[in-house]
């Protein structure tokens, strides 16, 4: 149930994230178009005290520097103006986006902008002379700004949605290939004892055993039973924190070579270190790390078709343990080191791509380690290396 809890409580978070966003962008690009509607309305008054000036000049009809005021004139080419002479004749300046000088004297037209204007609380301004009010609108600048937030909410909308979509489709194709995978590979662990049993029971049918060999079926019997109980161990601990020890890794890799030697062909060899050499100490769990190792060797194995060397080598430095296991098999391509540990990646046609994956999730997980595919030449060596805390 945590897993769940924790789950939506991330959703809430990540929307209440969202919604501060977009509520500070929002409140951000009205803060901006405040300020451009100030701007406006300094260069619109700018614009009609020019006006003003270029009359009484007319008027004067002296010989004077107006250059100034026709540069204010110009610098509003962006927002519509509408004057208004004193017998409410109206004409519209900034209207035609083809020509900037053009002046539009629509009378339908330009009323409607006006009456427009005046519902969105903009008073004109008194002009002069023949334009005795002046209206105006704010610039497609402003309009824009205005309106970003809601262009910015949907477009986060439909981002959000689509990609959604896109994780959740994934996620529950990622959910299926593990389900199916561990499936696979509780069928694949159990297999090999259960058919061992299965074989005891009809040799003891079959048979009329002495005591010696009757022992020794039990014994073997046993081992297989032992080997059941170490796979229901080995599924009972994912998911759950296991308890880790401090064991001698020379000592368990060993363990994993002679159970993983038995299975294989003879022609493939096992470089290890020698059981006797200085002991290396790391706390880990015995069931767990041996799964690790054994779905490497495993896969060492299959890719070797049958002959070759698979080696191990163990080294210490920065308080870290470094284990390498190489084998000679066809290798794995550079682009692919991470992939490898995806759940249901496989080269394989009868594999399930999921003992890298859990190999990686035991060691990263459990053990604060590390797993990667630290090279590889095809057809020559590929070498995976495991890092691990001394203890």
């Amino acid at each position: 149930m945590e897993i769940y809890k924790n789950k939506t409580t991330w959703k809430w978070l990540l929307t209440i994230v969202g919604l501060v966003i977009v509520l500070l962008s929002m409140v951000y690009s009205q803060y901006l178009a405040k300020n451009l509607a100030a701007k406006e309305l300094s260069l619109i008054s700018l614009y009609n005290q020019a006006q003003k000036t270029l009359i009484i000049e007319n008027e004067d009809e002296k010989d004077c520097d107006i250059e100034l005021e026709l540069a204010i004139l110009r610098s509003v080419k962006d927002i519509p103006i509408i004057t208004e002479s004193e017998k409410g004749y109206l004409e519209g300046y900034n209207y035609d986006e083809n020509d900037e000088d053009a002046i539009n004297t629509d009378q339908e037209f330009l009323t409607k902008k006006k009456e427009a204007i005046l519902r969105s609380g903009y008073d004109p301004l008194d002009g002069i002379g023949y334009a005795s009010k002046i209206y105006y609108e704010n610039s497609k600048l402003y309009r824009r700004i205005s309106i970003f937030p809601l262009v910015q909410i949907l477009f986060l909308s439909t981002f959000l949605l689509f990609g959604y979509y896109l994780f959740s489709t994934s996620r529950k194709a990622e959910q299926n290939r593990v389900w199916a995978g561990m499936a696979k590979e509780t069928a694949h662990q159990l297999g090999t004892p259960i058919s061992a049993i299965l074989g005891w029971i009809e040799y003891l049918k079959t048979e009329k055993l002495s005591e010696s060999e009757h022992s020794e079926v039990v014994t073997e019997l046993r081992k297989d039973v032992t080997r059941l109980e170490l796979v229901a161990d080995r599924f009972s601990k994912i998911g759950s924190k296991p308890e880790l020890e401090k064991i001698n890794l020379i000592e368990e890799i060993h363990k994993c070579k002679i159970y993983m030697q038995r299975r294989a062909p003879r022609k493939v060899i096992f470089d290890f270190p020698d059981i006797n050499q200085t002991p290396i100490y790391a706390n880990i769990n015995s069931h767990l790390f041996d799964w690790v190792i054994e779905n490497l060797l495993r896969n060492a194995l299959d890719a070797m078709s049958g002959q070759g060397r698979i080696s191990a080598q163990l080294t210490t430095s920065d308080n870290k343990v470094h284990i390498e296991i190489s084998d000679t098999g066809k290798g794995i391509e550079s682009n692919k080191f991470k992939a490898v540990f995806n759940p249901g990646y496989t080269t394989k046609k009868r594999g399930w791509g999921l003992g890298l994956s859990l190999a990686k999730r035991i060691i990263e997980n459990y053990h604060s380690g590390k797993i990667v595919v630290k090279n590889s030449i095809p057809n020559e060596k590929t070498t995976f290396s495991i890092q691990l805390p001394l203890a």
